[in-house]
């Protein structure tokens, strides 16, 4: 338990954190929203700093990060809590927890320990997923830069709800993200999520700007972000920010609070790559659909596959140089 960054202390020993969007006034004794951040007489401590919840050796794919070091192994880890209470939630036995039952799951990992982790398992990249790396950001920061002098690469799984200060903070260590853009409609960031829209398009462009490698995935789920519309509100956001940030639309399966809901028909994933390369965008996948041809890349110039993906397996790359092999298009993408 350290204290934590990006936060002021108030009067009547109450402080202001100030690192997500939610800017929770905390008394003293209490947690945040995110339920691992508390006010002990007047301090605020992150709880779950080096208490890793969940860690492994995945595809760089799985996360999904499609143009970043194709083929790679991340070793990935998260902590307990979570920003947000979404829903659909796939991992709500450990994002909510903290929530719940005040409880800090985890088990004693520290910083140095995860850089020998992932050396040991001939991982070339650290990712911060399962639940919101935002949360554990103190743990997060330190191993990102302390693996960086190591050249290994970072990338945040995120829910894009952070504040610039802190995503300004850790982002000459920050070298990749998937950020999740869950709709494009306010409502829906409320009702589903418990959040607000704009921060996680600021979070987007801001990382653009940063010179952070992004990714965004959209899960669509039947009846609440499946419209056309909606799909062309969303592809043109991205167009506006870049046209090569590649867009993976996700197939929803019934979740947590979500049973009642159907699975994402596949055809509703083929409209939305319609509509967003109607838009401008170069590179779109379907998402939790095995064996799709869109989970492979296509040069945007020759039409030629050049990533040729099986599930989470790379079978074959041709890019060089961060170039088609065929054509010499440049390919937007972490390629070295």
């Amino acid at each position: 338990m350290i204290e934590a960054r990006f936060y002021k202390k108030l009067e009547e020993k109450k402080v202001n954190c100030l690192l997500c969007p939610h800017q929770c006034i905390i008394n003293s004794g209490k947690r945040g929203i995110c339920g691992v951040r508390e006010n002990r007489d007047g301090v605020l401590f992150s709880l779950v700093y080096g208490k890793a919840v969940s860690w492994g050796v995945d595809p760089i794919e799985k996360k999904p990060l499609y143009h970043f070091l194709p083929g790679e192994d991340a070793f990935s880890f998260a902590t307990g809590g979570c920003n947000l209470s979404c829903l659909n939630c796939q991992n709500y036995t450990i994002s909510q927890l903290p929530k719940k039952s005040r409880e800090i799951p985890g088990e004693n990992i520290s910083p140095e320990k995860i850089l020998k982790l992932t050396k040991k398992g001939g991982a070339k990249i650290i990712a911060y997923t399962y639940t919101e790396p935002t949360i554990f950001y103190e743990y997060a920061f330190d191993t990102c830069r302390l693996s960086h002098q190591e050249g290994i690469k970072n990338v945040f799984v995120t829910n894009g709800y952070i504040m610039p200060s802190a995503l300004e903070e850790i982002s000459p260590f920050l070298d990749g993200a998937n950020v999740d853009l869950k709709s494009i409609k306010e409502e829906f960031y409320r009702k589903i999520c418990g959040a607000r829209l704009e921060p996680v398009l600021d979070t987007i462009k801001l990382m653009k700007k940063l010179g952070i490698w992004v990714e965004v995935t959209t899960l669509v789920i039947p009846g609440l972000n499946d419209t056309d519309e909606e799909f062309k509100a969303i592809a043109e956001f991205i167009a506006s920010i870049d046209e090569g940030i590649p867009w993976h639309v996700s197939r929803f399966y019934p979740a947590y609070k979500m049973q009642h809901y159907p699975p994402t028909p596949v055809e509703t994933l083929k409209k939305a790559i319609k509509i967003g390369k109607k838009v401008g965008l170069k590179y779109i996948y379907i998402g939790n659909v095995p064996g799709e041809e869109t989970e492979n890349t296509f040069c945007p110039n020759c039409g030629k596959i050049i990533i040729k993906r099986s599930g989470f397996r790379v079978e074959r790359v041709d890019i060089k140089e961060g170039r088609c092999r065929f054509c010499k298009t440049e390919i937007e993408g972490v390629w070295e």
